[in-house]
């Protein structure tokens, strides 16, 4: 199996880039974290890995809103490179605040016509959550979750509401397969007896933000791009789990994400 190599971007306020270089190590690659002003001074840099991730936290202090100042560093000084990434057949990741900087850079869902097709914005409680959510796969179309019927992972954000621009684009998302990751009921059947909104939406907290159409993550059109706002980083081993004491599990949910973007270049 080949080695993929793994360029995790980091940027002040990033906090998760050590975690989730250590997922991907576990998980087999060689991952290498640079800061984003490496990448801006050299952008050629990026040439030399196949896997591309940018980890959680809260880039710039969110001073903007979650992801604007990284995006646009992107979107003004290194869209060129990483559409150039993308289109070698390259794989790139973003969780949490790296998803907020995917949609906010135009790099997943480029813009139409001047204006984006879709956004993250303040969760409906009004309120940084953080708690563990359970979570399906919708599609088939994504690379990274190939194999993965349904995980258990942490949140931990206050703008992660998707919502598309309008309901046309939305209807075509869905149709494209690209919403990949939804919230879902528990598996334990804990919730049996919700009752889903009349627009299909769970209630809080099963769906912690309000997402439009229970939307957790979502992928490019060639399924190579994935943003999502739960952290597989942060559920890669079985004491990651908050019962693990409870319940044998030999591995966490989240580690096969990282796996698949491995095993993709098998």
């Amino acid at each position: 199996m080949a080695t993929p190599r793994v360029l995790i971007l980091r940027a002040p306020g990033s906090n998760c880039d050590q975690e989730t270089a250590f997922a991907f190590q576990t998980a087999g690659a060689r991952p290498e974290v640079f800061h984003l002003n490496r990448l801006l001074e050299k952008p050629s840099l990026a040439a030399d890995f196949q896997i591309l991730g940018i980890p959680g936290g809260f880039s710039y202090g969110d001073d903007l809103s979650a992801g604007r100042i990284f995006g646009n560093q992107i979107r003004h000084h290194l869209r060129d490179t990483l559409q150039e990434f993308r289109a070698a057949g390259k794989l790139i990741l973003g969780i949490c605040n790296g998803f907020q900087i995917l949609i906010k850079s135009g790099i997943l869902l480029p813009d139409r016509a001047d204006e984006p097709q879709a956004t993250l914005t303040l969760n409906d409680s009004g309120k940084f959550e953080d708690r563990w959510v359970s979570l399906r796969t919708a599609s088939s179309k994504g690379v990274f979750l190939q194999g993965i019927e349904s995980m258990y992972l942490p949140i931990a954000h206050a703008e992660g509401k998707f919502i598309a621009r309008d309901a046309a684009t939305l209807s075509q998302l869905e149709t494209n397969g690209q919403l990949a990751l939804r919230y879902d009921l528990p598996q334990d059947g804990s919730a049996a007896n919700v009752a889903l909104a009349s627009n299909g939406l769970l209630p809080y907290p099963l769906n912690p933000n309000g997402a439009q159409l229970n939307v957790a993550g979502l992928c490019d059109d060639t399924g190579r791009v994935f943003g999502l706002m739960p952290h597989p980083e942060r559920h890669i081993d079985p004491t990651h789990h908050p019962r693990w004491t409870r319940e044998q599990r030999e591995r966490g949910d989240g580690l096969a994400v990282f796996e698949n973007a491995v095993r993709y270049f098998a």
